[in-house]
């Protein structure tokens, strides 16, 4: 008995080398928003020897903060073209996929609710089918702890009941349900459920909670917590979110469908605790609370045991003070002052918004005519797959 287990341990760890020897070519969609360059330079400094190629719509292209570079540099083959229709020429080739395009918060989710559910849930499961059936053997997708939305008793674990409450949690948990289907002992699934982003990025967001703290306390010293400050929720730094992709890609730990809470236990911060540690980094920052707060009906505590547990050498290595020092350097190397920021193209749903009221996107959120003629005369269309190589 203990030789045969061992003969099938060794022919488990046999398939694990083969299939991270084979992890060379690895597409990343969604790769030029917030959490895509940190991905980009992660995986360029991991996997020096592979092919990666980026795919995305290319809406928040021009969102750069402090790229002393383009982010897509980093890349080899890079299409801008509509998740919605991936053609099933790219993926030929393809070992793995880091799947980040998404409809990616709840004020975008409220707003385009269905497009919420076309994109994050029925792209993904499409995207997915066609990369099996390509011959890709690791769809790594990024959700989101949201899908616990209320939680009062204790930190949720994979295996907790879900309760999403916004279109955006909801789109999350259909994709992981339609997922789990598709994956085996040659398709592997991996679905990472992110706590909140935060950090510096080559395209900041200030459309998050800990990067707001940051940026209304550089700006006009001050914080005001909209809610009643005591809902909980769980951060991660982009950096650290980046690591957890790339262990993602060619795990050797866990089922061949796998649901895991990605971040640190450590990160579990109820709101106000979070404009508290902005304030002792930024002295004189004064807090408050909005005369009209009200308890936010977001708010969970998580378990990320099993993240520990599966991913030992790909733990989270920034902290809170940490990353609120490198945004208040990164806003104030950029002479960041606005206090009016939260109307600014640092939140996503201002710059679709924009570009609506432009005439370059429909309502279905897809580049229009006078869109495509800005880009012939960049000699670049953003309608058709096109790829630009590095």
């Amino acid at each position: 008995m203990g030789i045969r287990q061992r003969t099938l341990e060794n022919l488990v760890a046999a398939r694990a080398r083969r299939l991270v020897s084979d992890m060379k070519t690895i597409l990343i969609t969604g790769n030029m928003g917030y959490v895509g360059p940190w991905v980009l330079r992660h995986l360029r400094e991991s996997r020096p020897q592979a092919t990666l190629i980026g795919y995305d719509m290319g809406y928040f292209s021009h969102c750069l903060t402090r790229a002393a570079i383009l982010p897509e540099c980093r890349t080899d083959l890079q299409y801008f073209a509509d998740v919605r229709s991936v053609p099933e020429k790219i993926l030929e080739g393809v070992d793995g996929i880091i799947h980040l395009a998404a409809i990616s918060n709840d004020p975008m989710g409220k707003a385009f609710e269905e497009l919420t559910q076309e994109v994050n849930h029925r792209a993904t499961v499409r995207l997915a089918t066609l990369a099996k059936q390509a011959g890709v053997r690791s769809f790594v997708f990024a959700s989101s702890c949201s899908v616990y939305g209320f939680a009062e008793e204790g930190a949720r674990t994979e295996s907790s009941s879900l309760n999403p409450l916004t279109a955006y949690a909801q789109s999350k948990v259909a994709a992981e349900r339609d997922l789990a289907p598709l994956a085996d002992s040659r398709f592997r699934v991996t679905c990472l459920r992110f706590a909140t982003a935060c950090g510096m990025s080559e395209r900041l967001r200030l459309d998050l909670v800990l990067n707001d703290f940051v940026a209304s306390a550089v700006a006009t010293n001050r914080i005001t917590i909209l809610s009643d400050g005591t809902p909980w929720r769980p951060l991660i730094n982009v950096k650290d979110m980046a690591r957890a992709l790339d262990w993602a890609l060619d795990r050797t730990t866990g089922e061949d469908y796998l649901v895991v809470n990605a971040g640190s236990d450590e990160w579990n911060y109820q709101i106000r605790e979070l404009a508290e540690a902005v304030a002792r980094v930024i002295p004189g920052v004064q807090i408050s609370m909005h005369p009209d707060a009200q308890p936010d009906k977001r708010s969970y505590r998580v378990d990320f045991s099993l993240f520990r547990r599966l991913a030992p050498d790909h733990q989270p290595q920034m902290d809170l003070e940490t990353t609120v020092q490198e945004l208040r350097q990164g806003l104030e190397a950029m002479r960041f002052r606005d206090p009016d920021f939260r109307n600014s193209a640092f939140m996503r749903l201002k710059v679709l918004e924009e570009l609506r009221r432009q005439g370059l996107l429909n309502e279905q959120l897809e580049w229009t005519n006078r869109a495509r003629a800005h880009r012939r005369e960049a000699a670049t269309s953003v309608n058709a797959p096109v790829p630009v190589r590095s």
